[in-house]
């Protein structure tokens, strides 16, 4: 546990009307960041924990201000709840999904919340293109192919981003970057999203609909949300539906892929190749360590023997400049509930419902 004036043991210090912020599932890459936003707040007392925020662990948060969070476990009512009775409502995520938490339930008990929308765009979609192209090039079945020592070329051959038609389905800052990396390597880009950019639809990047992106793209890349309307929005209709040989990545949400339909893809010859850095399944699973130890997952660790999948475990937007992002805007956003000003991305519970 950290706080701002753990360096005095004098209580003098440790002043009964400082704000407090108590944060929940700091891993060590966090920590230099929070050191550096509580360094640069010395009238703030900031305390964290490695812990995960749960009903249990909510106790360690007594007498803070507000709280910061991030956590792929749920945040359901009891774990809101346990908030509340600590007369804790300002909530600050340091991601931007807050499809884990029971938004009802804290639009009820009158909690303000915020996330972080936007913390580093490039750092996903270079990930996405990066792994595109070593599918592309096969890159994973020559590296196999290497350390048994066989030299051979064929039949590993790769295929070029510049003859490949890729197709952007969600427009957002991360798609909008990906498209513009994969321009760069000189493929065509083709788009799709139903809140179509002004600027993009003008340059004529968008087709009308979905079936058509399937049927013109070679590379399929994801950069929506999980609303319910996209949940399965691969599945094995839409496979049909693509090129023979198409590149399908999911760097966006798990629940976007229905895994077996992309199996059974793989499996057939229709899908070239599968990038995957979220899975339907991943909570619980990724971001810990199964060294020497058997998957629990045999569906996922089927995936990762494949040649032609490339499997991240939700690490697209691990990078130091999007870590310190996460951090710093996340602590901005929750002091600036604390003093009652407007947050810089806040979450609108209103329209949630």
């Amino acid at each position: 546990m950290y706080n701002s004036t753990r360096e005095s043991n004098n209580d003098f210090w440790r002043l009964d009307f400082m704000t407090k912020i108590y944060a929940y599932a700091i891993r060590k890459d966090e920590e230099p960041y929070v050191r550096e936003w509580s360094d640069a707040h010395r009238d703030v007392d900031v305390e964290y924990t490695d812990q995960l925020l749960t009903p249990e662990t909510a106790e360690l948060a007594k007498g803070a201000d507000g709280v910061v969070t991030y956590q792929q476990l749920d945040y359901k009512a009891d774990t809101i709840e346990a908030l509340d009775r600590l007369g804790i409502r300002n909530w600050s995520i340091r991601n931007v999904g807050i499809d884990n938490i029971d938004l009802k339930k804290a639009k009820e008990l009158g909690f303000k919340l915020t996330n972080v929308p936007v913390y580093s765009p490039d750092a996903i979609a270079e990930h996405a293109a990066i792994q595109a192209a070593r599918v592309l090039r096969q890159d994973k079945a020559m590296d196999e192919k290497l350390a048994k020592h066989d030299l051979r070329w064929a039949p590993t051959i790769g295929r070029e981003v510049r003859d490949q038609t890729v197709g952007v389905v969600g427009t957002g800052h991360i798609g909008q970057v990906f498209m513009k990396i994969m321009e760069g390597f000189g493929a065509k880009v083709i788009a799709y999203d139903i809140f179509q950019n002004p600027i993009l639809k003008k340059k004529g990047y968008y087709v009308d609909t979905l079936d058509e992106l399937y049927a013109q793209s070679d590379v399929i890349s994801l950069h929506v949300p999980d609303v319910p309307e996209n949940i399965h929005m691969i599945n094995d209709e839409s496979i049909k539906k693509m090129k023979d040989d198409v590149v399908i990545v999911n760097v966006s949400r798990g629940p976007l892929v229905d895994t077996d339909a992309v199996i059974r893809g793989l499996d057939s010859g229709k899908i070239f190749g599968f990038v995957m850095d979220t899975y339907e399944g991943e909570v619980g699973i990724f971001n810990e360590d199964f060294s020497n130890k058997e998957l629990p997952d045999k569906r996922l660790a089927d995936l990762i023997a494949r040649p032609n999948v490339l499997v991240t475990p939700h690490t697209a937007f691990y990078t130091t400049h999007a870590v310190r992002n996460m951090v710093i805007n996340s602590f901005d956003n929750n002091l600036k509930l604390i003093k009652g000003e407007t947050p810089d991305t806040p979450v609108d519970l209103d329209k949630e419902f």
